[in-house]
Parts: C-alpha cells; structure tokens; sequence
C-alpha cells in the first residue's frame, strides 16, 4: 500500500498541475515559446497521471482484496480515463512528427494506441451495462468516437492543407476532456464535499470542450482559408 500510496500522490500533483495549465496553450499564440514550453508540461504531467491511474486502477482491481464492488467499478472507469487521456495526447504529438507525410501511416504502434483506446471504450462500456452504471456505459463511447477518427487519419492518406494542425489541437482537446472529466469524478466531490452521482455533472467537461474545438476548427479553417481538396 505504500507504493499506492505514493503514486496517488503524485498521481494527485501531476493532475492539478495539469488541470491549472491546459487552458494556457489554448490561448496563446500556436507555435510560440509560452504554448510550446507549457504544452510539453501539460504532456509530461498528463504522462505521469495516465501511468499513475493505470497503475491505481489495475493494482484495485487485480491485486486489493479489500476492494468493494463500488471500488473496483471506479477502477475500472480510472483505467479507461487513463487510456483516453495517454492515447490523445500520444495522438496530438505523433500528428505534428509526421506532419510533412504523404501517404496512409503504418506505424504500429501508432496504430496500436489508436486501436487500445476504441477496445477500452468498447470494453469497459460493456462492462458499465452489466453493473448498471450509466458513467460507465456511456462515457466510454467517447473512446470509440475518438479511436476510430484517429485510426481514419492514420490510414488515410492526408488531403486537406494544414491537417496536422487541426489534429493536434482536437487531441490535446481530448487529453482536456479527460482531465477535467476526473476532476468533476473524482477530485470535486471531495474537495466540495458534494455527491457526484449526476450524469449530466460527468458529462459536462465533454459538453462544454467538444463545441470548443468545433469553433476552434471553424476559427482556424477561415483563418487558413482551408482548401479540403489540397494538401499543404
């Protein structure tokens, strides 16, 4: 438990560093030092939550025998989180390395996190209508939504100009979605003292941020003047 211990607690720092900072690269100039230094810290710190609430979540699944049925039900939703927010903000880098690419991308393992994170949703979505757990059931489907646009992409051969740019932006969004959404899960109710049992109140960090980036990519595709039948 000592080692539990001490990756919840950095689990813990690394997530309020990284709920303190997301909004920063969203608002300063793109490309420039202050979006480029903060945003590697939002990736790094989000590196450290996702790793450490995997960890929490298979060690209270597989290995806590004191774990209750609502505990383990949680850990469950703690290592979809963990994946959703490794996989996009894996994704938001790897778009701007290989931006310059003509063709379908094959990288495996590129492939392979894209893949893990529509299985999860689907998995872990299952498994929430077996318990009965509306959280569980319909949050993960953000997963298969996710997934599979980053799967269309890689195996797609790029056709619209500046596309690395907007796919790097809705995967960092979606490193976002996942951040707050654990906050409202689970850090609000205890730092309010409320109860979190409302769906709507879960649902809201992906309500509010998915009609950002829709405006985000509306503002940018004017801005670029984005031609979708060329490539630049």
């Amino acid at each position: 438990m000592a080692v539990f211990s001490l990756f919840r607690i950095i689990h813990i720092i690394a997530g309020f560093l990284a709920l303190i900072i997301f909004w920063i690269p969203m608002v300063t100039k793109k490309g420039g030092k202050i979006h480029n230094r903060v945003g590697w810290i939002y990736v790094y710190s989000m590196s450290i939550v996702a790793a450490s609430a995997f960890y929490m979540g298979v060690y209270r699944v597989f290995f806590d025998t004191n774990a209750d049925n609502e505990r383990i039900s949680f850990s469950w939703f703690l290592i979809f989180i963990s994946i959703l927010s490794g996989a996009s903000a894996w994704y938001g880098i790897r778009v701007l390395r290989f931006k310059t690419r003509k063709q379908p991308h094959r990288s495996i393992p590129d492939l392979l996190v894209s893949t893990l994170l529509v299985v999860s949703g689907l998995g872990i979505g299952i498994y929430g209508f077996t318990i009965g757990s509306p959280l569980i059931t319909y949050f993960p489907l953000l997963g298969l939504f996710l997934g599979g646009i980053q799967l269309t992409y890689w195996i797609r051969r790029p056709v619209k100009k500046m596309h690395w740019y907007f796919e790097h932006f809705g995967g960092m969004i979606a490193c976002c979605i996942s951040t707050v959404t654990a906050f409202t899960v689970f850090g609000a109710p205890k730092l309010l003292n409320i109860q979190s049992s409302n769906l709507l109140l879960w649902l809201l960090p992906t309500a509010i941020l998915v009609p950002v980036l829709i405006g985000f990519k509306i503002y940018y595709e004017k801005k670029f003047d984005i031609n979708k039948n060329r490539q630049g």
